[in-house]
């Protein structure tokens, strides 16, 4: 379990989730990012950027 830091909601993080991995806030629905999954913990996603064909 870990909470969002956009809104402090506790999230379930389930077993077959694995770091790195994007999962949106249920409560604000905010993009994470899984940094670690023992204990579970979360950050804000990085937002893309655009490339510009490059």
């Amino acid at each position: 379990m870990a909470n969002c830091p956009e809104c402090g909601t506790a999230l379930e993080i389930g077993d077959d989730v694995m770091a790195h991995e994007i999962i949106e806030c249920n409560a604000c629905s905010v993009e994470l990012e899984v940094v670690a999954t023992n204990p579970a913990q979360v950050e804000l996603a990085p937002e893309e950027e655009e490339d510009w064909g490059e």
